[in-house]
Order: C-alpha cells, then sequence, then structure tokens
C-alpha cells in the first residue's frame, strides 16, 4: 500500500511539526531517520491519528485518511516500549487489537505470527516475565495480527541490547518480505537504517531536509546536518577554486569544479587511507599528518590525525591496525581519492 503525505503541520505543545510532504512505495520498508527531539514519533502518531493535524493530507493507496479515526485508517504502531498490557497474557496482548476489528479474526493469521516470531512457548505467560526481544515478539505479532496496509515502528530496538536487536531485525526483513504491508521504521541509528530499509528520509526540528535511496543519503548528504548524522566526520567549511578546494590551511584537489554555493567539503572516515609512506597510487590527495587519539568502535577502530590545523577521522579494521600499529604521536600518510570527497 502506498502512503502519501502532503504538507502535513502539527502542534504537539511546543513542538511543530512543519509542512511534511513524503511517498512511500507500496510495499516498501522506509526508514525515518533524525536525532532526538526531530519530530519523527510525533509524525508517526500524526500518521495513526492520534496527534491531531493542523493542516495537510493523508493518503493510503489513494484513500484518503486523515479524517479517519485511528481504527479505520488501516495503521498499526508498535512502540519502542512495547506498550504491552501488563494484566494481559502474550495471547490475550495479540489477540486484543482484534476487538476493533472483528472481521479479521483469522485463526489462521496468528497461528502463523506466533509460528514466525516464535511465541507459542510464551502465550500464557505475563509480560513482566519476558526478555526485551520477547516482548518486542509480542508487541509486533499484536501489530500485524490484524493485517494492517502500513505498520509504523517506533525506534523498535533502541531499547534491546545487541543479541535481541539482531534478532529482531531478522524478524522485521521477513515479516516484511512474508507480506504486502508497507513499513514505516523510526530511528536515530543510521547503521539501522542501512540494515533495514532501501529508501529514507532525514528530520531534523520538524522539518524534512533530505529523503531518497539510503545509499545516497549515505554518499551524498544535502545539508550539514544530514552530513553528521550519517557519520560524515571529516566536514570542513572550504572556499572552492577552480577544480581545488581551499581547507584552513590545506588544498584539496576535487577532480571537477564546484558547483556555485557550496559551503563545505565532507569525506567518510572510511575512505582515508593511511599508511607509513606515500602510495605510489592514483590517489590526487596525500597528506603527513600525527596521531592524536585512537577509539575501539567493536570490530573497527577511529584514528585521529592532526594535518596542520585540520583533524581527519579515519576508520580503519582491526587488521588494519594490527599492521599500522599507531601510536599517539606516530606520523601516518593520510591519502583519499578525489572521487571520495563530496561538497555540500
Amino acid at each position: 500500500m502506498s502512503l502519501k503525505l502532503e504538507n502535513l503541520t502539527a502542534e504537539l505543545g511546543a513542538f511543530r511539526l512543519d509542512g511534511i510532504s513524503l511517498e512511500l512505495a507500496p510495499g516498501s520498508f522506509f526508514a525515518l531517520m533524525g536525532p532526538t527531539g526531530a519530530g519523527k514519533s510525533v509524525l508517526l502518531e500524526a500518521l495513526a491519528g492520534l496527534v491531531p493535524l493542523r493542516r495537510g493530507e493523508i493518503y493510503a493507496g489513494g484513500r484518503r485518511l486523515t479524517h479517519l479515526p485511528p481504527e479505520r485508517r488501516g495503521i498499526s504502531l508498535v512502540y519502542q516500549d512495547y506498550a504491552l498490557f501488563p494484566h494481559l497474557s502474550v495471547l490475550e496482548n495479540i489477540r486484543y487489537g482484534l476487538r476493533f476489528h472483528p472481521e479479521k479474526k483469522n485463526r489462521a493469521r496468528l497461528d502463523e505470527l506466533v509460528d514466525r516470531l516464535n511465541l507459542s512457548s510464551l502465550l500464557s505467560r505475563r509480560p513482566e516475565t519476558l526478555s526485551g526481544g520477547e516482548r518486542q515478539r509480542t508487541a509486533l505479532a499484536r501489530a500485524l495480527v490484524v493485517e494492517p496496509e502500513i505498520l509504523l515502528l517506533d525506534e523498535p530496538l533502541s531499547a534491546l541490547d545487541p543479541a535481541f536487536r539482531q534478532e529482531i531485525q531478522l524478524h522485521l526483513r521477513e515479516l516484511h518480505a512474508a507480506g504486502s504491508a508497507t513499513f514505516l521504521l523510526v530511528t536515530h541509528d543510521f547503521t539501522e537504517a542501512l540494515v533495514l530499509a532501501r529508501a529514507a528520509a532525514v528530520m531534523d526540528r520538524g522539518r524534512l531536509v533530505q529523503s531518497g535511496a539510503i545509499e545516497d543519503i549515505f554518499r551524498r548528504p544535502a545539508t550539514a546536518m544530514v552530513a553528521e548524522f550519517v557519520g560524515m566526520k571529516n566536514l570542513f567549511p572550504a572556499e572552492f577554486h577552480d577544480a581545488a578546494a581551499r581547507v584552513a590551511d590545506l588544498t584539496i584537489e576535487l577532480g571537477r569544479r564546484a558547483e556555485p554555493l557550496k559551503r563545505y567539503l565532507a569525506i567518510r572516515p572510511e575512505d582515508l587511507i593511511l599508511s607509513r609512506r606515500p602510495l605510489a597510487a592514483s590517489l590526487r590527495n596525500a597528506f603527513v599528518g600525527r596521531v592524536t587519539a585512537r577509539r575501539g568502535c567493536g570490530f573497527f577502530f577511529e584514528l585521529d590525525l592532526a594535518v596542520g590545523a585540520l583533524v581527519f577521522t579515519a576508520l580503519i579494521t582491526s587488521q588494519a591496525l594490527v599492521e599500522l600499529n599507531p601510536q599517539i604521536g606516530d606520523q601516518l600518510v593520510v591519502s583519499f581519492k578525489a572521487t571520495a570527497v563530496h561538497l555540500l
């Protein structure tokens, strides 16, 4: 089912959603991203009919939803804190939404979800006896048993530890692939969005600042805010002249002329190549830097290198760390291709 938002504006206390327009393809898995406080959850609740609109329209498959109560919109919402009823069993929680949709009391659908989400041994238990992953699986089953056309997921993984997070990611992918519903996932974790979604939008302070294919947002952020959000840690104000950029006391080769009105230069940390000696490769940019910091990031490591007045951040594998063995104060060569430089 397609989902179309036209100029949605809503107010919740001092917060304002301002002119949100967005379109989701039928059956897509779409991620709505942004920092805490951007308005992502308010937007989901407005779509579900829980926050009134000041203006704007909502359509699903061409059907106007704006005037409909929540139970008639064909939309289910899963919250990050599960919102399970503590006095009901797992089975009773799953069945709860069916009281508003008696036409969808399909025992086969319920059994399918219980089996797919591995809930059969938990049906008689109360929520307080469940792990975080078990609670989230129960919340997913409750949302999907009414066969919604659109499933809204409000940071469903943020409260889970890593093992449960991977488990729920797998279930979400399988549930999406097995049905026809459109999934709209809210997250402030860009890595999570990369794993699950193919298209996305970024919000900031109640507005949409960029939307499109998730790879485009990852590689070609439209603003400095989006660049920082997607992990482009090498983001510098720059002046552009012909096919080069002046950044502090460095001249960086771009390999093309900068478009008018560009103000920043950005390079992803994984696109920086570190070496002990200059590389005999076709890299347009190479600078000698001094290691000022190193940080572990799971299976990867971040290194900060001072190059003149700038500090570059590089992301390298644990194997590269062992091979380079960089120590604080060591000199390394920082190299990168002109094509790795993004202008915004």
